[in-house]
């Protein structure tokens, strides 16, 4: 299987898990054990505003590798219409690249890698 040839929507369905686990989990571990602020809090990072944001910051920061902006790029520019109403389609698709990265690490088992963005994120 050739990752780089997997739909991009595939890749942030995937990603969309990945990524809410991993900040589910960090949650958790940072000690938050009412279901109610563990939900408040990971709509900090889950919200497509706010995976936006991040995705935007690493661009601007120039964290990502050129492949991971190709995917990103990918995401980002791929036709579709449909979109959350809590935003605009231009944050949400900001949003689906960013997932996309994630599920698209994941298949090429770049586990290190994800651990990396999701650090940068954590710790903006």
């Amino acid at each position: 299987m050739n990752v780089k040839e997997i739909n991009v929507l595939v890749l942030a369905f995937l990603g969309d898990s990945i990524y809410e686990n991993y900040i589910r989990t960090h949650l958790i571990k940072k000690g938050i054990s009412n279901v109610n602020d563990l939900q408040k809090e990971t709509i900090k990072y889950v919200s497509a505003p706010n995976q936006a944001n991040f995705l935007k910051k690493m661009l601007e920061k120039e964290i990502l590798t050129e492949e991971e902006v190709r995917i990103v790029m990918r995401a980002r520019n791929y036709k579709t219409t449909s979109h959350p109403k809590s935003c605009d389609i231009v944050t949400y698709k900001y949003a689906t690249g960013l997932e996309a990265l994630i599920g698209y690490l994941s298949l090429d088992n770049k586990e290190e890698r994800i651990d990396e963005i999701m650090n940068f994120i954590i710790n903006d």
